[in-house]
């Protein structure tokens, strides 16, 4: 008699809400200080002055905050909108006997293509990035101006922005959008890089697969490549991110373009490359592995 092992949770909704905040608080808090380097380092101030390699842990407090329900809010998305495109029922992703770790049916909405399955992945990481960064905006915000030393932690940075609600003319409307400063380009940022890395890594997946599925420690090794693969081709984007999140004054995107090309050339797109390679392939590697490991734990599996 074979015995097989029952899902510790069987909503597959609520696996991916528990992996994906295990694996985003495991990634945040693990890498934080290759991030606060790396944020230095694009900083229009200059990595020096910014803080250079003292007090690499400013600003974790917003990364602590903010990581689990970021990552649970992107698989959530994630995994449901890929269970519809590549489900014959809308509503699959909701039932007991669907898993996060199974291969999903081969009808849907997306038929007889061989970009099927690339084009679900893309369109359900867009949609988890967006998702996501309702919460990742206003805690990157805070995060990174702790990093670039402009305040002594994360607290003082969230205060000085809770601050522009006492304003006489439109206080929480300024508070709200400073919060959210950067939204346009980190959406511009992310959805790129979640497009190159997810059909990648899923690609990888299924390319190894086999039963009962793939491992935590060989998701963490395809997360770890498709990461730095991603990291790389979107880092200009991560730089007008971080330029535009600590200037003293709102701007545009376009605006901070000009003003990087004009002050520090076409390189500064390209600075903080080597950090956020390595940052990215680690947590890549760390996030979808630990991401994997807790699903196939929830799920019953290793």
């Amino acid at each position: 008699m074979v015995l097989t092992s029952q899902p510790a949770i069987d909503s597959p909704y609520l696996r991916s809400l528990i992996a994906g905040g295990i694996a985003g608080t495991t990634v945040d808090l693990s890498l934080h200080p290759i991030d606060t380097l790396k944020t230095r380092l694009q900083s229009a101030s200059g990595f020096y002055p910014s803080g250079g390699f003292r007090g690499i842990y400013a600003g974790v407090g917003s990364a602590l905050i903010g990581s689990a329900p970021g990552a649970a809010l992107f698989f959530i998305t994630y995994e449901a909108t890929k269970s519809w495109l590549l489900s014959p029922s809308p509503l699959a992703f909701l039932s007991p006997s669907s898993s996060s770790s199974s291969s999903p049916s081969r009808a849907g909405p997306i038929h007889n293509s061989a970009l099927r399955d690339p084009l679900a992945h893309m369109a359900a990481a867009t949609l988890g990035e967006v998702a996501a960064c309702a919460v990742r905006v206003p805690t990157e915000v805070i995060k990174q101006r702790a990093q670039a030393s402009q305040f002594r932690g994360s607290w003082a940075a969230l205060r000085d922005i809770l601050a522009l609600r006492r304003a006489e003319e439109g206080g929480w409307m300024r508070m709200r959008r400073e919060l959210y400063r950067g939204w346009g380009v980190t959406v511009l940022r992310e959805v790129p890089f979640t497009v190159i890395q997810f059909p990648l890594w899923e690609a990888l997946k299924q390319w190894r697969v086999r039963q009962p599925g793939v491992s935590g420690l060989e998701s963490a090794v395809f997360g770890s490549v498709s990461g730095a693969v991603a990291a790389a081709v979107t880092t200009p984007l991560d730089v007008l991110k971080t330029r535009l999140m600590l200037a003293r004054e709102r701007s545009g995107m376009l605006v901070m373009t000009g003003r990087i090309l004009r002050e520090s050339g076409p390189r500064a797109f390209w600075a903080g490359i080597g950090p956020r390679v390595v940052w990215i392939s680690a947590g890549g590697a760390i996030f979808l592995g630990s991401y994997q490991w807790a699903c196939n734990a929830l799920d019953g599996g290793l």
